[in-house]
């Protein structure tokens, strides 16, 4: 298993909460002195500056957005006080963030976008098992997305904001979670939803998404390894699996399940892929 990318979806998906190198090294399953070798060849970066940078990029995005509390931008970007994160993004980007919230402008600066995840094929896929599923209702956080860039930031970000607001989606049946894509288009945009089983939409609060899964046969493929991993598992089973099974994909919605094995804070217990297919 690749450390960095362990590090990377680590970071990415928490990185809204404080972060030390033990602790990402400790998800990564290595010692400290290996994951900054390890990182650094693997992204030219040293751990806690790709830390920081992604911590000051999405600051600085919020500032050109109008964000009006600095304050909390600084505390949220793990900084313990407005003067420290000031000094920081002056530091980083040569300009202070009152700059870039007056100006909204950020193409004059350097940003440090999400590393992407790695997504190349599989050189063995386990076979899958054939399922019917049953029609249910899933409601959560959903985002749109397109293929050509979703391998990024976005989808472990929205997983952290499902994990903070969960708690308030009524009528939740049972402890799996599911991620969920659906309404996709032609160009390759579609809607991710990370959410929970619910009874029904009756009373489910105006931020949440949600979306009926019809009762469908699926392939149902194990993903066994660090969540960091999945791209490569998505990309076998729709480029090499699917084209070379005698089934074909149905207009349905395809989704992630996540049991209780499955542990938000480390990426690992593994989880299953659910792909509509028919003959």
């Amino acid at each position: 298993m690749n450390p960095a990318q362990k590090a990377l979806w680590y970071i990415e998906s928490h990185l809204g909460q404080p972060l030390t190198l033990d602790e990402i090294a400790g998800i990564a399953g290595v010692s400290r002195f290996h994951l900054v070798r390890a990182f650094a060849a693997a992204t030219g970066f040293p751990v806690m500056r790709y830390v920081r940078a992604r911590r000051l990029s999405e600051a600085a995005r919020a500032l050109a957005g109008g964000a009006p509390d600095i304050l909390s931008l600084a505390l949220d970007a793990d900084y313990g006080s407005h003067e420290a994160f000031t000094r920081a993004f002056r530091d980083h980007f040569g300009v202070t963030p009152e700059t870039v919230r007056a100006t909204t402008c950020l193409s004059k600066l350097k940003l440090q976008e999400p590393i992407m995840m790695d997504s190349t094929a599989l050189d063995h896929l386990s076979p899958p098992r054939i399922a019917t599923g049953k029609a249910f209702l899933v409601a959560g956080v959903g985002e749109r997305y397109n293929h050509a860039n979703c391998d990024g930031a976005g989808i472990p970000n929205q997983w952290q904001r499902f994990h903070q607001t969960v708690g308030n989606i009524p009528g939740r049946i049972g402890n799996v979670a599911y991620g969920v894509c659906c309404n996709g288009d032609d160009a390759g945009n579609f809607d991710y939803i990370a959410g929970v089983e619910v009874a029904e939409f009756s009373d489910l609060p105006r931020e949440f998404s949600r979306v009926r899964i019809p009762e469908q046969r699926y392939a149902v493929f194990t993903h066994g390894e660090h969540i960091s991993t999945i791209r490569r598992t998505v990309n076998t089973i729709w480029n090499h699996w699917l084209p070379q099974s005698g089934m074909k994909a149905a207009d349905a919605p395809n989704f992630e399940r996540y049991d209780e094995n499955f542990d938000p804070m480390t990426g690992n217990g593994g989880l299953e892929i659910w792909v509509p297919v028919k003959e």
